[in-house]
């Protein structure tokens, strides 16, 4: 397709994650979901009926074979991430990929070069770039006010909040891992995108599983990833950061959410509210030899969805943000962070 079009023509693979994918779709006025696949025949007739989407499937093959799809977005378990993928794209249609990208750096090379292949488009759903906060600081970012990055820490920790426990999120055959491929990539491209994305040159990572295994073998479930993972991370300019992510911890707060990040005229912090989903964003400097924090307070109408973004650069022809390419750095990241878990030895990437 043209990459200026009247209306994006939506299908939406897998209902769990997909749910918030028709709702964000549904919000730019250019955009149409026609088409959405599950095999659970009780979900597919539930939101199909809820999100008013006539198009329902049991698989998406059938879903692509059927319907003439501008887009699709890939909602399922991480491990099916690369075969939809590379679907859509033989099928003619941009992606928006839930995050992560895939199970592996490998698997993410292979979407990004078939996208390339296919001069379609590769979006990773990375969502916590898009609030209102973030979008402040960014803002701030690229107006200079922070001056160069060198030292930073993102987090997200949850005191108990292992989702769909005994469900695929503990599996690694299904996830490829806990709560760093889970949680911890969304707080590691937050932070990636504020400084700029610089390229990493080697990794420290520790991965632990004292509380959620336990639990798990006394309900008779599966779990075999960590419930707790940390790392370390040196960049080519010679900037690190500290990157913690947990679905069981001790700790005050039943979820914390903070990405700090340090720089050479001003630091920032952005954080979660009340152990909830709405965030706060700072900024600490300083003036005439003075402490100043500022608190940002960004309209509540710049909180648009990752998908009213990629929406909207599709329809205008112009670039579109958290790039296949993006999506793949991450991936090595949190391959080489459990790789270094797995031999307690630092491991280069690149």
């Amino acid at each position: 397709m043209s990459e200026i079009a009247k209306t994006l023509r939506v299908g939406v693979i897998g209902l769990g994650m997909g749910r918030a994918h028709i709702q964000g779709w549904q919000e730019h006025p250019q955009v149409e979901v026609v088409a959405i696949a599950d095999p659970d025949a009780a979900r597919l007739a539930l939101v199909g009926d809820e999100l008013k989407v006539a198009g329902r499937y049991a698989s998406a093959e059938a879903m692509l074979a059927t319907e003439k799809l501008d887009v699709v977005s890939v909602c399922t378990p991480n491990k099916f991430h690369v075969e939809l993928t590379l679907a859509a794209l033989a099928a003619g249609c941009h992606v928006l990929c839930e995050k992560p990208m895939a199970m592996n750096a490998h698997e993410g090379r292979q979407m990004l070069e078939a996208a390339k292949d296919a001069g379609k488009r590769l979006m990773i759903n990375f969502s916590y770039r898009f609030s209102a906060a973030s979008r402040a600081l960014k803002a701030q970012v690229d107006a200079g006010l922070f001056g160069d990055f060198y030292f930073g820490r993102s987090v997200w920790h949850r005191r108990r909040g292992m989702p769909g426990f005994g469900g695929w999120f503990g599996t690694k055959a299904l996830a490829g891992g806990g709560p760093l491929i889970d949680l911890g990539v969304h707080r590691l491209d937050l932070a990636l995108w504020l400084m700029g994305y610089p390229q990493p040159t080697w990794v420290m990572g520790s991965t632990y599983s004292p509380i959620a295994s336990d639990l798990a073998q006394k309900a008779g479930k599966t779990f075999d990833v960590e419930d707790l993972a940390a790392g370390f991370i040196r960049f080519d300019n010679g900037a690190t950061l500290a990157l913690e992510a947990s679905w069981a911890a001790n700790i005050q707060e039943a979820e914390l959410m903070e990405t700090r990040l340090l720089g050479t005229k001003a630091g920032l912090l952005q954080k979660n509210l009340g152990g909830g989903y709405t965030f706060d964003a700072h900024v600490f400097t300083e003036i005439n030899g003075a402490p100043v924090d500022m608190h940002l307070c960004p309209p509540t109408a710049d909180a648009k969805s990752a998908m009213f973004d990629y929406a909207e650069a599709i329809l205008t022809g112009t670039p579109h943000p958290a790039g296949g390419d993006e999506g793949l750095v991450v991936m090595q990241i949190l391959d080489a962070l459990y790789e270094s878990a797995r031999t307690g030895k630092p491991v280069q990437i690149g």
